[in-house]
């Protein structure tokens, strides 16, 4: 298949046009017309991964962050980002990245999926037209009720978690649920305005945590990569069912952030 009708395909699954104004999403190393027999997904377009993607003999990469977010004025190998370009490109590895895109046409509702959100609703609207809303993050009810700390157990279970940090008292109860993959401070004055009792995300700073609690919002910080690692099973699925005939490569990630 051609690597233009593959991303025809993910296009239809997460527009471009839903990108934030900052992001950088699209093909961004690599041939349009090349021909594609095996595809790669992961994350990050790290290093490691991008040479599991050459090792595998894949055709293309697609990751959920951008290898390139701010403009470069050079492609040579004395840059870290230039290397994975350099390598990709000798390798004649197509490389598609998308971001904010897939956050909203794809993420939301896949981690509102994960936890079992019910009457779940945007939380952060980004797009508005007269048939629908759509924007960052979902929020709704939790399956049941439970306790702060019960909560935690209950993502650190879902995501495949070694620890999550807590924010707000451990027996308080939790009904109402936000949730924003990622990094997620400024999801807080949303997740307040939802009337959320606790949002799990990721990169929760000291001082947002601080604020939030003060105002009643009980926080559960993931990780960013913890909660969007889910980019790569939701993304292997879609291949499955709708382009079954391309084989997907499975690129190994660790979590970088690490407690000891």
């Amino acid at each position: 298949m051609k690597c233009q009708k593959i991303i025809q395909k993910l296009e239809e699954l997460s527009p471009p046009s839903f990108a934030e104004d900052w992001d950088n999403v699209g093909l961004l190393v690599g041939r349009k017309e090349k021909e594609v027999y095996k595809v790669a997904i992961a994350v990050d377009a790290t290093e490691d991964v991008i040479n599991q993607a050459i090792a595998q003999k894949a055709d293309m990469l697609i990751t959920h962050h951008p290898l390139i977010f701010q403009a470069i004025k050079s492609v040579n190998t004395e840059n870290f980002i230039g290397r994975r370009i350099v390598k990709l490109l000798q390798s004649d590895i197509s490389y598609y990245a998308m971001h904010t895109n897939f956050d909203i046409m794809g993420m939301a509702d896949a981690a509102a999926d994960e936890i079992s959100l019910q009457k779940r609703r945007v939380l952060d609207v980004t797009y508005e037209d007269e048939i629908a809303n759509e924007g960052i993050g979902r929020f709704g009810s939790l399956p049941r009720i439970m306790s702060l700390e019960e909560c935690a157990e209950y993502v650190k279970q879902i995501f495949v978690l070694e620890h999550v940090q807590v924010y707000g008292e451990l027996d308080v109860t939790i009904e109402k649920a936000a949730i924003s993959p990622g990094s997620g401070g400024d999801m807080i004055q949303s997740a307040l305005d939802a009337g959320a009792d606790v949002l799990i995300t990721g990169d929760i700073k000291h001082h947002e945590a601080l604020d939030a609690m003060e105002q009643g919002l009980t926080i559960i910080d993931a990780g960013h990569f913890g909660l969007e690692k889910i980019f790569t099973p939701y993304m292997q699925e879609f291949f499955k069912r709708e382009m079954p005939e391309l084989t997907v490569g499975t690129i190994k990630e660790k979590n970088p952030f690490k407690t000891i």
